[in-house]
């Protein structure tokens, strides 16, 4: 089965061919205007991927070698995500499914960003899995017990991890996105300079809150002079880390233990973070866990993923109507 699979949530406008876990082709094109403004304008992007839509799209079928009456289906982000970003790719694959007279299904992002991380796997995988979803949106532990079958046990109360990334490396002075700087400057300093706090929230045992350790960060930043954060910026980067990402594998590997899932995952684009992945490793490896990763490609935003989870639906014949509508707000719920 042949799916194109477009991805216009936030602000790549991407546009993806696949043939059953293969990839013909995959096309993202980065918004860079948001940088000057410290975090994505909604409706610049909304404007940008009314521009880039159709040029991605037909680069995609370019690079595939293949021409639109070759697909079988499409496949569309529809939430959650901003509604103007949203509603362009969803109105451009309903007019292209009608005009191909081919199905479309509208695909979750979330259930994207889980099936971006399947998609890198060279070998049929296994479940129950626990997938540890970590984006700029998103901190999320799910249990995915087959194809299209999630439980969420747990998630933020407040910002996601990536956010708290973001918002860290803008008080640090790094620029938009913060965090791969954070995770670069981090690999030079010593996570131990400074003990950054641990959420551990009461009668919550999967939830998460990131609010608090970008305070805290505020609050140590006011402490110091500029000499002094400038002397130690690598430190301070690998300690705001650890702090975030210790929470992370502490209660992805209990929550694994407690539902007797031999396999774990991460998804999104925080599961690029290089102390996560070695972290997240270490642990799976002492507690006897397979681990899956994402290749680094498919963490952030693209329309592989999409294609890769739209084609799950469409082999089990469920599509959407041409009624389908964007959703911001959209929650991760099983299609099966």
């Amino acid at each position: 089965m042949i799916v194109l699979g477009v991805e216009t949530s936030c602000d790549e406008t991407s546009a993806a061919i696949i043939s059953d876990n293969s990839v013909l082709a995959s096309v993202v094109s980065s918004q860079e205007i948001h940088s000057q403004f410290g975090g994505v304008v909604p409706e610049l992007a909304s404007r940008a991927h009314v521009r880039l839509i159709v040029p991605v799209v037909e680069k995609a079928f370019k690079d595939a070698g293949i021409t639109k009456q070759e697909i079988d289906g499409l496949a569309v982000t529809y939430g959650p995500g901003l509604v103007g970003a949203l509603l362009v790719g969803v109105n451009y694959v309903k007019g292209l499914a009608l005009a191909l007279n081919k199905p479309f299904i509208g695909v979750n992002h979330i259930e994207g960003h889980i099936y971006g991380n399947l998609l890198s796997q060279q070998e049929d995988v296994k479940f129950p899995i626990i997938f540890l979803i970590v984006s700029g949106g998103h901190t999320q532990i799910v249990l995915m017990q087959d194809h299209l079958t999630y439980t969420i046990l747990g998630k933020t109360r407040d910002d996601a991890v990536g956010e708290a990334f973001d918002k860290g490396g803008k008080l640090l002075g790094l620029g938009y996105p913060g965090g791969p700087e954070i995770d670069r400057l981090a690999q030079e300093g010593d996570p131990e300079f400074h003990r950054f706090p641990r959420a551990v929230l009461k009668n919550d045992t999967y939830g998460f809150s990131y609010s608090g350790l970008k305070t805290s960060l505020l609050v140590y930043l006011n402490g110091i002079d500029e000499q002094e954060k400038k002397v130690h910026l690598n430190d301070i980067c690998a300690s705001y880390q650890a702090a975030a990402v210790d929470v992370l594998v502490t209660k992805t590997i209990k929550a694994a233990r407690e539902y007797k899932a031999k396999q774990i995952g991460i998804a999104g684009g925080v599961a690029a973070n290089s102390l996560l992945r070695s972290q997240l490793q270490l642990a799976c490896d002492k507690h006897k866990f397979n681990l899956y990763l994402p290749d680094l490609v498919y963490c952030t935003d693209n329309a592989a993923m999409i294609a890769r989870a739209g084609l799950e639906h469409l082999k089990r014949n469920i599509v959407s109507p041409q009624s389908l509508n964007a959703f911001p707000s959209l929650i991760l719920e099983s299609a099966v």
